[in-house]
């Protein structure tokens, strides 16, 4: 799926056979870019499977304060169990990582977020980590 916004940013949605949802950012992040990428979340929460995203930010615009808001009230109907960022740059870091811990305060939910250069290291780990959490018995749903 891909969410075109009219000001030439995109957001590219996939689900993928190894159960990892990857999620594509072109340009800047609108509300409604947002509201697509928590519905997936949503989507392969309610399938029963572990919710991996794998957040390619290579051409990563801003995440402005409107869409930042979406995922913090979207996230309280929303599950997020790993994620993994390819290629954020420094600005997007922090505020990807500052919303994730603004989400997880307000949710009373945490997951691991961590940062790669390759998409093949960010995929290996989600992966690891996916064992990891069925290895423990956590439950998903």
């Amino acid at each position: 799926m891909s969410d075109v916004d009219g000001k030439g940013s995109r957001l590219d949605l996939r689900e993928e056979p190894d159960g990892i949802l990857y999620v594509a950012l072109h340009g800047d992040m609108s509300e409604e870019m947002m509201r697509a990428m928590m519905a997936a979340l949503r989507r392969v929460a309610e399938s029963g499977r572990e919710v991996l995203v794998l957040g390619d930010l290579r051409r990563a615009g801003t995440i402005p304060a409107q869409a930042r808001k979406v995922a913090a009230e979207a996230m309280h109907t929303a599950r997020l169990d790993v994620a993994a960022a390819v290629g954020a740059s420094f600005s997007v870091r922090v505020v990807v990582t500052l919303t994730t811990k603004g989400v997880q305060l307000l949710t009373g939910r945490s997951y691991p977020l961590a940062y790669f250069d390759s998409e093949s290291e960010a995929r290996a780990w989600l992966l690891a980590q996916r064992d990891a959490l069925r290895a423990k018995g956590r439950p998903v749903a």
